[in-house]
């Protein structure tokens, strides 16, 4: 296959989870014979088109800032998706397919425009599903961003979720549920299983964004119930919450045992965290996937996360780890239970190893192939076996 990738940031120049999951599956499917192409701003320094692990990079415009305050810049996105249409549609026919991801929504309809011409099938990767979400994201402007993302269900595509939850909210959009792959997000087992554990780290730990979403409060207020005097909380992530979290965890009696870290530039660093941690707790009620509690489970932590129509969670930890309600004493139930020796129903490490980007990349490999032949059958032409095969396939011999 030849594959062209969409998307106006680019890894490692910049760090996100949707670049680096094309990095991942981009790389992979080099490595495996395909070619692969990124249509990215010009991160980079030296020309325009250049050569990176395998792939071919092609810088789109200048870069710009990515965000105005706490938002997402509308016009950024507006201006990469009109800006990729040309050199996109140039060597168009170089491409058997043409990938692009939600969110932004703005270069999916550049990426569109520019395979018209000859019929170059569209993957559109949506992460999540907004809905009523548009409206704390954009108060009053929210009916234009709904409207955004409902236009883009209605673009003809392979549409591809990273998570059953995603999936169904995009077939509640009128999108064919038989017709949408699921290929989750990833990551590098092997990688988190020979990061060394930091020194001094927290017995429970968080780490992601600061946002209302997130209920780290929930949190604080369930540690404070339950955790032992010698147990200790740390919080890694910043975000417009920080402050006020900062000053709920000072009223607490567990005061002087929790640490908010801040945002920690170092993808190890994180995961340094999670190989000291005995307990990943995650209360988040809006995840597209949680890749955070994949990689916290091949760390060896137990796993705590909560049950919620909007969250993919529960989907990603399942027998691994612990759901529960998302209520200050369910919560704290779970954790005194998970603090007190109790073991989830399967071996976390197993199920971790289900989402290694070996596998990733084979369902992603098999997703573009079937757009690339016609095939909108989707997801349900992935036997039982093939799963189990793919799964098999990406674990190593050991754990070194």
């Amino acid at each position: 296959m030849n594959v062209a990738f969409v998307s106006n940031v680019v890894y490692p120049f910049v760090t996100g989870g949707a670049e680096k999951r094309i990095h991942e599956i981009g790389t992979r499917l080099a490595g495996r014979g395909h070619k692969v192409t990124i249509y990215g701003r010009h991160w980079w320094d030296g020309p325009r088109v250049v050569e990176h692990e395998g792939m071919t990079l092609r810088g789109v415009g200048e870069p710009r800032d990515l965000y105005v305050g706490d938002r997402r810049s509308i016009r950024e996105a507006i201006a990469f998706g009109a800006r990729v249409i040309g050199p996109l549609r140039a060597n168009i026919e170089e491409h058997d397919v043409v990938v692009a991801s939600v969110f932004p929504y703005f270069p999916v309809f550049g990426a569109k425009l520019a395979g018209m011409s000859c019929g170059t099938p569209l993957v559109v990767t949506w992460h999540e599903i907004w809905g009523k979400y548009w409206k704390e994201y954009l108060g009053r402007a929210a009916i234009g961003g709904r409207a955004v993302e409902w236009c883009t269900t209605k673009l003809p595509q392979h549409p591809v979720a990273v998570s059953e939850t995603t999936a169904d909210r995009l077939g509640r959009l009128g999108v064919r549920r038989e017709a949408i792959d699921v290929v989750p997000n990833g990551l590098d087992v092997s990688k988190v299983r020979e990061t060394p554990p930091v020194e001094g780290g927290f017995d429970v730990l968080f780490a992601g964004r600061l946002i209302a979403e997130k209920n780290v409060g929930m949190l604080l207020e369930a540690f404070d119930r339950v955790a032992p005097r010698d147990v200790t909380l740390g919080i890694v992530g910043e975000g417009p919450r920080y402050e006020a979290l900062c000053r709920q965890a000072a009223e607490l009696d567990c005061a002087e045992r929790i640490t908010f870290t801040g945002f920690l530039e170092e993808y190890d660093d994180v995961l340094a965290q999670m190989r000291a941690a005995r307990l990943f707790v995650s209360p988040s009620t809006r995840e597209g996937f949680g890749i955070t509690l994949a990689e916290a489970m091949a760390a060896d932590c137990r796993v705590i996360t909560v049950r919620h129509p909007d969250s993919a969670g529960s989907e990603v930890v399942g027998e691994g780890g612990f759901v529960t309600e998302p209520s200050v004493s369910a919560l704290a139930n779970a954790i005194d239970r998970a603090l007190g020796g109790e073991d989830p129903p399967q071996d976390p490490l197993a199920v971790a190893r289900e989402y290694d980007w070996r596998a990733v990349a084979t369902k992603a490999e098999r997703a573009y192939r079937r757009a690339i032949d016609g095939d909108t059958n989707g997801d349900a032409d992935i036997s039982t076996q093939e799963r189990t095969d793919s799964i098999v396939s990406s674990r190593p011999a050991s754990d070194e």
